[in-house]
C-alpha cells in the first residue's frame, strides 16, 4: 500500500513536472520577472498563444473581434483534455440547462467560470495576473480543470491598457520613484482608464454601445457562464475588497446567488488570512445599476462579482501610501492571482450545485409584470429591437390594438394604443430577469447609498409610449427576415421632403450635407400635394441643386442607404402655408463643428460626443485642446461644444470677452451639464443657479456617523422626471409637448427670464429611481435645455446630458436640433 501510494505520488509528481516543463512561465517567456515591468497588450497575447501552443489539447483561445485602434480582443478556454474536446457540446449543454436551446441538459457538472481582466486601462495589474492565473490553473490546479471550464479575456480593454502602460514606461524613473507627487504616479488627461472613445467599458456592459462591449456581448451570450469575475483597483490606501457585495441588491437576485458570493468570498479569506493580507467585503460596490461587469451577468443567471486591489493607475510598479507601505505591481498582481484561483476552486468544489441553481435562476413565473407593450415613433422602436437582439432577448408583434396595465408616462395605470409597429416583450422567456431589469418601471430600491445610478428604464431611454402588465399581452413571433418591398426610385419633382423625428432622420440629414446638397427645413407645418409636414420637415428643392450633377440618382442613394421614403411635392406653392420660399423655411448651414477637449473637460462627456459624431451621425467635428483655445481662431467654426467639465481657469476675463464677440457675431456654444457653471450667474447672462433652502442648522446637528447617509437627501442618483418642452422652438423639433429626461446630478437652475425655456420642469414626481427629499423641493420651475440669445448667436443649455453613456437615446435628437436648426440666421463659412 505504501509503495503504491509512493508511485502515485511520484507519477503525479512528474506529471506535473512536465507540464511545468512543457509550459513557459510567465517570467521565462517576458524575460523579466512578473510585475517588474508592465507588459504591453501585444506581449500578453504573444504569451496567451504560447501557452496554446505548447498545451494545445487543454488551451484554446479565441479571437472575438478587436478594438477601435485594431488591437485584437480574445477570450482563451482552459480546462481538462476530455472538455476541451467536448467544448462545444459543454456550450451546448449549459444553454439547454438555462432553457436557451431546445432539448434536455445531460445532468450537467461542468462549472463554467469567465474571468474578466483590465477593463478599466490603467488599472493594470490584473492583465498581470492573468498570465500567472493561466499558469497555475495549467502547472498546480490540474485537478480543477476536470469539472470546470475557464474562459479568461486577459485585457477587456486593450486600447486604455497601453495607452496607460505606453505613458508609464516613457514616463517612469529607473528604478521606479514611490513618491506620490512623481510624474509617474499622476497621468494626464485623460488617463488609461477608458477605451479609444474615451467610454468606462465597465458601465457598458448592457447598453453595448462601443465595439468592444457588442463583441464581447455576442461571446458571453454564447456560453452563460455560472461565475464572473470583474478584476479592478481602487485608491492606492485601500485593501483588497472582494464579494460579497454591498446592499442594494436588485430583487430578481436569488438566495443562492447572495449566498454562494459569502462563500466564494469566505473561501478568499482563507488565503488571505494565511497571509495576513488586508481585505474588506459588503461595502461601497452593490448590485444594482445593470451595465456593470458584475450586475449582468448576474441578471444572466451567474454569480457576478468585482475584485478590487488597492492601486490603481497612481500606483505604477510601486508606491508608498499614506499608512507608510510601498504598494508594489508584484504584490496587487499576486492578490488578483490568489482571488482568481480561489474562485475557480469554489467552482470546481461545486459544479453540480451552481448548474443545478444557474437552471433555476431560469424559471420566471414569479415575475409580477408579464409583458411590456411599447408603441411610438417606429426608428426608436427599431433602436430598441437592436438593443435586445445584443442581449439575445426575445420581443413579439402585438395582434390587439390597445394594452393595460401600468402607463409610464403617466405614472398609474391606464390604456395605450397600438399599432402595426409596435412590440411588446415578455417575461415568460428565459432571459425574463434581465427583461424586468431593462423594463420595470422603477427597479426597487433597498437603500439609498449606491454606487451608480438608479434609473434607466428603457421605455424613457428611448422615449416610447408602453405600459408594463400583469397579464400576457397577445402576441405574434416576428420574422426577422422580411421580403423588404423594392426602394421606388424618386420621380422627377419640384422637391422632397423628409420628415423629421428619430436619429434615423438625423444620420440621413448628415449624409445629404455632406454631399453638399443644400437642404432646408420648416419652423412651421405645411400641407403641400394633399399631405401634412411637421415643424422640422426636412425639404431638398430641385431648384436649390442645381449645380450638383446626376441630384436626383445621387439622393436616391442616399435615401436608399438610409432607409427613407422621400415624399414629392410638386411646387413651391403650399395648400397651407408657409410656401417652400417662406422666411420659415429656412436653409441648414453645413455647420463647421468644434469641441473642447483636454484638461478640464470631463473625458467621458467628450468622448460621448466624439464618438456620437464619429460612429453614430457620421459627421465631422474638430476637437480643440482647452490649452489652445485662448489662442484658436473661432472664426473658423459656426459650432463650439463645451463638454461637462470645470472652465473655470481656462475661462477668464479675456478668453470670456473672446467668447461672447464670437457668439454675438453669429456663433453658438453648446454648454453640456457642469459647463453651464461657467455662465451662470456672470455678466450678460441670463442663466441663474436655483437658490437652494438652507438647511446647513439641520445638516451640523447630524451625528457623524449618519452624515453619509443624511446626505443622501441632497443627492439625485440619477432619477427620472417628466419634463415640459415647447415643441414649437426648433431645438425640440420632432418632439411631443413631455420628455422624459435623465438627471444624473442635483445641479439646478432658475428657468431664463431672457431667452427660450424649451424645456423645464413642473412635475416633481420621481418617475424613476432616487432623488433624496431637498433635492425634489429645488426641482419645481428649474431649466432642462434652453436658448439664450446674444447678438446674432446663441448660447444653448442642456442641464442634463443627452449624451450619457450614449444610451438615452432619446435625447440625442436635441444636440442635431441645437446644432443644425436653432438660431439658423448664424453665419454661414
Amino acid at each position: 500500500m505504501q509503495r503504491l501510494l509512493l508511485s502515485v505520488i511520484f507519477i503525479l509528481g512528474i506529471s506535473i513536472s512536465s507540464y511545468s516543463q512543457s509550459i513557459p512561465s510567465p517570467d521565462k517567456f517576458l524575460g523579466y520577472d512578473i510585475g517588474t515591468q508592465f507588459s504591453r497588450h501585444s506581449q500578453v497575447v504573444d504569451y496567451f498563444e504560447a501557452v496554446a501552443k505548447a498545451l494545445p489539447n487543454q488551451v484554446k483561445m479565441e479571437k472575438y473581434g478587436q478594438t477601435y485602434e485594431r488591437r485584437p480582443l480574445y477570450v482563451t478556454y482552459i480546462s481538462s483534455e476530455e472538455n476541451i474536446k467536448n467544448l462545444n457540446a459543454i456550450r451546448e449543454n449549459n444553454l439547454k440547462n438555462a432553457g436557451l436551446r431546445n432539448g434536455a441538459s445531460d445532468n450537467p457538472e461542468v462549472a463554467v467560470v469567465w474571468l474578466s481582466y483590465n477593463v478599466h486601462g490603467n488599472e493594470a495589474s490584473s492583465t498581470e495576473a492573468s498570465m500567472l492565473t493561466l499558469y497555475k490553473l495549467l502547472t498546480e490546479k490540474q485537478d480543477w480543470l476536470k469539472n470546470t471550464v475557464v474562459i479568461i479575456d486577459p485585457c477587456v480593454n486593450p486600447d486604455g491598457r497601453d495607452r496607460y502602460v505606453n505613458w508609464f514606461n516613457e514616463t517612469a524613473s529607473q528604478p521606479y520613484d514611490i513618491d506620490q507627487q512623481a510624474s509617474e504616479h499622476n497621468e494626464p488627461w485623460p488617463g488609461g482608464r477608458p477605451n479609444h472613445y474615451l467610454f468606462d467599458l465597465n458601465r457598458d456592459w448592457a447598453w453595448g454601445s462601443q465595439t468592444e462591449s457588442a463583441s464581447r456581448l455576442k461571446v458571453y451570450n454564447k456560453w452563460m457562464p455560472h461565475i464572473h469575475v470583474d478584476f479592478h483597483e481602487q485608491g492606492i490606501n485601500e485593501p483588497y475588497y472582494f464579494a460579497p457585495a454591498a446592499e442594494p441588491f436588485h430583487e430578481i437576485i436569488s438566495d443562492f446567488q447572495r449566498d454562494f458570493q459569502t462563500e466564494i468570498g469566505k473561501n478568499h479569506a482563507k488565503y488571505f488570512d494565511a497571509e495576513g493580507w488586508l481585505f474588506f467585503t459588503r461595502e461601497r460596490f452593490d448590485l444594482f445599476y445593470p451595465s456593470y461587469g458584475d450586475t449582468y451577468p448576474t441578471y444572466m443567471g451567474a454569480i457576478g462579482m468585482t475584485y478590487e486591489q488597492g492601486g490603481h493607475g497612481r500606483a505604477g510598479l510601486g508606491i508608498l501610501n499614506d499608512e507608510g507601505h510601498v504598494l508594489t505591481l508584484v504584490e496587487r498582481l499576486t492578490h488578483h492571482t490568489t482571488s482568481g484561483l480561489s474562485t475557480v476552486e469554489m467552482a470546481s468544489k461545486n459544479a453540480k450545485r451552481l448548474n443545478t441553481e444557474f437552471s433555476k435562476f431560469f424559471d420566471n413565473s414569479g415575475l409580477k409584470y408579464k409583458s411590456y407593450a411599447l408603441s411610438g415613433n417606429p426608428d426608436n422602436i427599431g433602436s430598441l429591437t437592436k438593443l435586445l437582439l445584443k442581449h439575445h432577448i426575445q420581443y413579439e408583434k402585438v395582434t390587439t390594438n390597445k394594452a393595460s396595465g401600468y402607463n409610464y408616462t403617466t405614472g398609474q395605470q391606464g390604456n395605450i394604443n397600438l399599432d402595426e409597429n409596435s412590440i411588446v416583450v415578455h417575461t415568460d422567456q428565459p432571459k425574463g430577469k434581465m427583461v424586468k431589469v431593462l423594463f420595470e418601471p422603477n427597479a426597487k430600491l433597498t437603500d439609498s447609498l449606491t454606487y451608480d445610478i438608479t434609473a434607466w428604464s428603457m421605455p424613457y431611454a428611448y422615449g416610447l409610449d408602453a405600459v408594463a402588465s400583469t397579464s400576457k399581452i397577445p402576441s405574434k413571433p416576428v420574422k426577422l427576415i422580411k421580403n423588404r418591398k423594392p426602394y421606388q426610385p424618386l420621380s422627377d419633382a419640384y422637391g422632397y421632403v423628409s420628415d423629421w423625428n428619430s436619429m434615423k432622420d438625423a444620420k440621413f440629414l448628415a449624409s445629404v450635407l455632406k454631399a453638399d446638397f443644400r437642404v432646408r427645413f420648416t419652423e412651421k407645418p405645411f400641407t403641400s400635394n394633399g399631405k401634412d409636414f411637421k415643424r422640422g420637415s426636412l425639404i431638398i428643392t430641385k431648384g436649390d441643386n442645381l449645380k450638383l450633377k446626376n441630384m436626383r440618382s445621387t439622393l436616391d442613394a442616399i435615401a436608399k442607404a438610409h432607409d427613407k421614403k422621400l415624399e414629392t411635392i410638386n411646387s413651391g406653392f403650399s395648400q397651407n402655408k408657409p410656401d417652400i420660399g417662406s422666411p420659415d423655411i429656412k436653409l441648414i448651414n453645413k455647420q463647421k463643428i468644434a469641441v473642447l477637449s483636454g484638461e478640464g473637460t470631463s473625458s467621458l462627456n467628450y468622448g460621448a460626443i466624439w464618438h456620437f459624431f464619429e460612429q453614430q451621425l457620421k459627421y465631422p467635428v474638430t476637437s480643440l485642446n482647452t490649452e489652445n483655445l485662448s489662442r484658436t481662431n473661432l472664426d473658423k467654426y459656426n459650432i463650439l461644444i463645451m463638454p461637462s467639465g470645470d472652465y473655470g481657469s481656462l475661462l477668464n476675463e479675456d478668453t470670456m470677452n473672446t467668447l461672447k464677440d464670437w457668439v454675438r457675431s453669429g456663433g453658438k456654444v453648446i454648454a453640456i451639464d457642469a459647463a453651464l457653471r461657467s455662465f451662470a450667474g456672470k455678466d450678460d447672462f441670463s442663466l441663474k443657479y436655483k437658490k437652494t433652502e438652507n438647511t446647513q442648522e439641520t445638516e451640523n446637528l447630524t451625528a457623524y456617523g449618519d452624515r453619509e447617509r443624511e446626505n443622501a437627501n441632497n443627492l439625485i442618483t440619477g432619477a427620472i422626471f417628466k419634463s415640459k418642452i415647447d415643441a414649437t422652438h426648433p431645438m425640440a423639433f420632432g418632439y411631443g409637448d413631455d420628455y422624459f429626461t435623465l438627471k444624473i446630478g442635483s445641479s439646478t437652475y432658475d428657468i431664463l427670464d431672457r431667452g427660450y425655456n424649451v424645456g423645464y420642469i413642473t412635475d416633481t414626481n420621481v418617475f424613476s429611481g432616487f432623488a433624496g427629499q431637498n433635492t425634489l423641493k429645488n426641482l419645481e420651475k428649474t431649466l432642462v435645455f434652453g436658448e439664450e440669445r446674444m447678438g446674432n448667436g446663441s448660447f444653448i443649455y442642456m442641464v442634463d446630458n443627452p449624451l450619457f453613456r450614449s444610451f438615452w437615446e432619446n435625447g440625442k435628437l436635441f444636440l442635431v436640433n441645437s446644432i443644425f436648426f436653432v438660431n439658423n440666421n448664424a453665419f454661414e463659412l
